[in-house]
């Protein structure tokens, strides 16, 4: 019961936040309310690092170009429309673990795995332009890696971004907050699709493709700095996650995150531990009930 009266309370608040305000001004409140406004940067970084960063450093490139890319690996027509296919049919397949992994292992953590994965996969495909085309292996190579690349894409940058914009705004603002993030989706997508072909035929293969994988270290960055993980929490939990200033949550991922990281994975140190940034265990609803209505402030 208290629980459910905590919910109410939420509910409420976050209506006298919205008074009578219209579409416009919630749009503008995306970019003033801090707890929002943290929300809207977590959900730009995840949008535009699907479109500048990953998929402009693969996914679309090959998604709308893939013949072009095969093409210019020295593929004729139906090679390239097979291998065009079979693109398509492992982004397809390996998108289905997704369903799982999505809230086993998290959002945030399964694009800080990816990414790095995409990276490499995109830097090799690159490079594999440099073998000559009369070699077998010039075309068979470029195919594995922009496969592996996909592979790596599907399960995490591919269907992360829409659930997580979908749920890091309140619900005062998830329409106006969702519509935003879609449409810097879409936005670079456009700008992807007009600037690659004169990209590709500046920097040739070789260099288009090494400038997309150093842009998926650039996205690992962002992501690292600015995107907090909302794995299975509620409406409330997501207000108190969101609470937390930006500037702290990238101070705790580069001084307390990172060295344990390094700690426990590089050094191999069993006793490295790592103090949480979050502490829902003691936050009652009533303290969570407190950032909904940071909200205002």
């Amino acid at each position: 019961a208290r629980d459910l009266y905590y919910i109410h309370a939420q509910i409420k608040e976050e209506a006298d936040i919205i008074g009578k305000n219209n579409y416009v001004t919630r749009f503008v409140e995306l970019f003033t309310i801090p707890r929002v406004r943290r929300a809207t940067l977590a959900s730009f970084v995840v949008m535009l690092a699907q479109q500048m960063c990953e998929p402009t450093a693969g996914i679309n490139i090959i998604a709308f170009y893939s013949s072009t890319v095969f093409k210019e690996a020295g593929a004729g027509d139906l090679q390239a429309l097979l291998a065009s296919f079979g693109f398509g049919l492992v982004n397809f397949v390996f998108a289905w673990p997704a369903v799982w992994t999505i809230d086993t292992y998290g959002r945030r953590a399964l694009l800080l795995f990816t990414f790095p994965q995409m990276a490499w996969t995109l830097l090799a495909a690159g490079l594999c332009f440099i073998i000559p085309e009369e070699n077998r292996a010039h075309l068979g190579m470029i195919a594995f890696f922009i496969f592996l690349f996909a592979a790596f894409y599907s399960p995490g940058e591919g269907p992360v971004p829409f659930t997580y914009s979908a749920e890091v705004f309140p619900l005062s603002h998830r329409e106006v907050g969702m519509s935003w993030a879609v449409a810097t989706c879409l936005f670079w997508a456009a700008v992807l699709s007009i600037t690659f072909p004169r990209l590709l035929r500046a920097f040739h293969p070789v260099g288009a493709f090494s400038f997309y994988a150093g842009l998926n270290v650039t996205a690992l960055c962002l992501i690292f700095l600015f995107v907090p993980e909302t794995k299975q929490r509620t409406l409330e939990e997501l207000d108190y996650v969101f609470a937390v200033p930006t500037q702290t949550h990238a101070s705790y991922q580069l001084k307390k995150a990172l060295p344990w990281w390094i700690k426990r994975y590089i050094m191999r140190r069993k006793d490295a531990r790592l103090e949480p940034l979050y502490h829902f265990e003691g936050a009652t609803a009533a303290d969570q009930l407190i950032a909904v209505k940071a909200m205002a402030n």
